[in-house]
């Protein structure tokens, strides 16, 4: 009980599956700074991740 079920729209899905998809096209041509054992200098501005239910 208590469970909040989200609409998400057909384009709304699509926008996100495209933005992961050229993101981890992006991260495969210039990977992430952050390996192991590597201190990342500046936080990443604009690396949002959108889940399933839109979080």
């Amino acid at each position: 009980m208590g469970e909040v079920i989200r609409f998400v729209s057909k384009s709304e899905r699509e926008r996100a599956r495209l933005i992961q998809e050229a993101r981890a096209i992006y991260d495969s041509i210039f990977p992430p700074a952050d390996r192991a054992g590597e201190e990342q200098d500046e936080p990443a501005i604009g690396r949002t991740f959108i889940g399933r239910d839109g979080e």
